[in-house]
């Protein structure tokens, strides 16, 4: 993505460093940090200066790769359990450790070359969703004329994704084949990576939306041609994990007769998880909900819960956009076991 006349990728590999776009500065300060060995990689990811599932994924995968040019085999596996708990709800990153893993331990030369095509791969995945999934992008014929109107969660764009994201690449591609696009920004509590991520991606690309309040999704739903959300990982029978906040969104929508789609990369489907119920949910710090900008907002007395994400049942989604296809949640077990 274009960020004033450079091109960047929210990760990417040099000299042996991880680099990525700190997205704890965003949107008053771009900053580009470093990471030299796993352990910061591991810090950058529990402190969110990287997120989102396909980003965590590509740091993984050059955690792994650089870790094989610091140390021997037990190192190698130090990194990779470390990594692997850094945030537990996100597929996408065991699913890079374990792929660069596998590749290399026989032939260590090979570990950057494995991460560069798995990070590769997964740019190519998200392209492939926004040409799926920009044939979404129309109006319901009871709203008329106008701009298509889309309501986003969280921050799935090019930010959380390495390029082009998956939830908001539909919404670029379809910027660029000239279709009149309005973007409902949902704010996403506690971190704010609506307001404070999709919105700047999408200022960056001169796509017109608003920011709402998360507790105002309703009130638009009936102004919405369809939602599109990411994914952190899908189960077997089509249930998804997501940022917290989707759920009430995808029974909403429901309601309101608004399509709910699902973009993700396979890279999220967890053929282990038999069900919604069977994905690891991460518990954040309760201070996320209490404290805004180092200020406590709550009453001193007060504790609170803070679930990182929620799981979207099967019967909710309308589709699933990935870059095999579009897809039914019951379908997606096949898709995601067929190469």
């Amino acid at each position: 993505m274009r960020v004033g006349k450079k091109w960047y990728r929210s990760v990417w590999f040099s000299d042996n460093k991880i680099c990525f776009i700190d997205q704890t500065k965003l949107p008053f300060e771009f900053e580009v940090r470093e990471a030299k060995n796993y352990k910061e990689v591991v810090s950058a990811i529990k402190s969110m200066k990287i997120r989102g599932a396909s980003a965590i994924g590509a740091a993984g995968a050059y955690g792994i790769a650089q870790a094989f040019a610091l140390g021997d085999r037990n190192y190698v596996k130090r990194a990779k359990l470390a990594l692997e708990k850094s945030r537990p709800t996100a597929r996408d990153l065991t699913c890079a450790t374990n792929a660069v893993f596998s590749r290399a331990k026989n032939d260590p030369k090979n570990a950057v070359r494995e991460a560069e095509k798995f990070v590769n791969n997964t740019v190519e995945n998200c392209k492939k969703i926004g040409e799926y999934g920009k044939r979404l992008i129309r109006k319901r014929e009871k709203n008329g004329r106008g701009a298509v109107k889309v309501l986003t969660h969280c921050n799935a764009g090019w930010l959380a994704s390495v390029d082009w994201g998956t939830s908001l690449s539909p919404i670029y591609m379809a910027d660029k084949d000239g279709k009149n696009v309005f973007v409902y920004v949902s704010e996403t509590r506690p971190r704010m990576q609506g307001a404070k991520l999709t919105a700047w991606e999408l200022s960056n690309a001169g796509i017109k939306h608003e920011i709402i309040c998360d507790s105002a999704s309703a009130y638009f739903m009936s102004d919405v041609d369809l939602v599109i959300v990411g994914s952190d990982r899908i189960a077997r029978n089509g249930d998804i994990a997501n940022k917290i906040g989707t759920l009430e969104k995808a029974i909403v929508a429901k309601e309101y007769g608004v399509p709910f789609y699902v973009a993700s990369s396979t890279n999220s489907f967890d053929a282990k998880c038999r069900t919604g119920r069977d994905i690891p949910i991460e518990q954040r710090d309760e201070s996320e909900v209490l404290y805004v900008d180092g200020k406590r907002v709550a009453d001193p007395k007060s504790g609170a819960e803070n679930p990182a994400f929620d799981v979207t049942p099967a019967e909710f989604i309308t589709a699933i956009i990935t870059e095999k296809g579009i897809v039914k949640p019951k379908d997606i077990k096949r898709v995601c076991e067929y190469e």
